[in-house]
């Protein structure tokens, strides 16, 4: 039995976690800016699909290369300097890429952001996973996925305004919205670290081989790897893409975009709760097939109407996956323990995806053509959906 929603609704989200959320809709925003634009702006010198998405992956390469140091400097430096630097590495990366004078300059400054990146996704998860109470971890994982649907909600229509003064101006943008969130947690969260025990005695840190000995975290990682190379890279490097091809127009890439963060920032509004009463292993497994059936068949589509639908569709897939999987990783975890080596890896799992995904999807657009693409990239959302099938569900039970 789950926990009563009344019982989750009555805990309060902590104030930090407020900041964190604050400063993940500033991100997503000019995250959005970029991601309808990039693989344009690559493509712009005279690059295929494979090379143009190869600049997604980039991102993703150098966050899952560093992501082992970023855990490790979180430990060592403390939550808050880590985010701040990483926040302002990648702001730099973005400026610097606005300038970029050809297409391996490009590659690398937007890789190196990845750095940055990871540097204050692996210090926020860690706030997250301490300061939520157990009770209502969904409902905390969907406010901050929230915000950062709703940031690329808005980001991406502003992405393709801002794209008819030139494919550079978005990542001048995106720089200054980085600077902006720094500040905010600079000045919000001056003091913050992880929050001690209740008990005053924190356990040892979670080592990774222990929490790979959980059926649910090692589910987890598969859903996570999906998730990647679904949500982060495919629907970010190709997706884009495809929609240009079928109305041949910059502007429907990011109205394309747009629709999938509207499917997903809706279906957050009340998958979190879900996750807290029904169960994280439910709602995971809708998500996954969710965005199965939307990505999978969105290939064959040849209107901007059922482009769109299905963009929709696929969005809501992500919204039903993202909070109970991450849940389901702070409750392996726990509040009296700190976990950053299983935390990393756990990210590194969907930056893995979101690597391997835009690349080899993009060779088989290049090759076989986008439906044979899409469809490939719904059996690896449904291949992810076996391990939680036995998965131990770790929602907690009772009021």
């Amino acid at each position: 039995m789950g926990r009563p929603a009344t019982s989750a609704q009555r805990v309060a989200i902590p104030g930090e976690i407020w900041v964190l959320v604050a400063a993940a809709f500033v991100i997503a925003i000019g995250y959005g800016l970029v991601s309808p634009v990039l693989p344009a702006y690559a493509r712009s010198f005279d690059v295929g699909v494979a090379a143009a998405s190869v600049v997604v992956s980039a991102f993703a390469f150098f966050r899952l290369v560093f992501a082992p140091a970023g855990g490790a400097l979180v430990a060592r430096l403390g939550e808050r300097p880590v985010y701040l630097s990483g926040l302002l590495i990648v702001a730099a990366s973005s400026l610097a890429t606005a300038f970029a004078q050809s297409y391996a300059q490009l590659l690398i400054l937007r890789g190196l952001g990845g750095i940055g990146s990871t540097m204050f996704t692996v210090s926020a998860m860690a706030l997250l996973v301490r300061l939520a109470p157990p009770s209502i971890r969904g409902r905390v994982s969907s406010a901050y996925a929230s915000a950062f649907l709703i940031g690329g909600m808005i980001g991406p229509l502003a992405g393709g305004v801002l794209a008819e003064f030139g494919l550079r101006v978005p990542f001048v943008v995106y720089a200054g919205a980085l600077v902006v969130a720094a500040v905010v947690v600079g000045v919000r969260l001056s003091g913050a670290r992880l929050r001690p025990s209740e008990t005053g005695l924190a356990g040892p840190p979670m080592r990774l081989a222990e929490a790979l000995g959980s059926s649910t975290y090692r589910a987890a990682l598969a859903s996570s790897f999906a998730n990647g190379w679904c949500n982060f890279g495919v629907r970010v490097a190709v997706l884009p893409q495809f929609a240009v091809a079928i109305h041949d127009d910059t502007w429907v890439a990011g109205v394309a975009l747009a629709c999938a963060a509207v499917g997903t920032a809706i279906t957050l509004q009340f998958s979190g709760r879900l996750a807290d009463t029904v169960g994280r292993r439910p709602m995971v497994v809708a998500g996954l097939v969710v965005t199965a059936v939307g990505l999978g068949v969105i290939g064959l589509v040849t209107g901007l109407a059922e482009l769109l639908v299905l963009s929709a569709f696929s969005g809501v897939g992500a919204g039903l996956l993202n909070p109970a999987q991450q849940a389901a990783v702070a409750d392996v975890v726990g509040q009296e323990r700190s976990g950053g080596k299983v935390l990393a890896t756990f990210q590194m799992a969907s930056d893995a995806g979101a690597i391997g995904g835009p690349i080899l999807i993009g060779v088989i657009a290049d090759q076989v053509g986008y439906d044979w693409a899409f469809a490939m990239t719904g059996a690896i959302s449904l291949l992810a959906v076996l391990p939680w099938l036995t998965a131990r569900e770790t929602a907690p039970a009772g009021p």
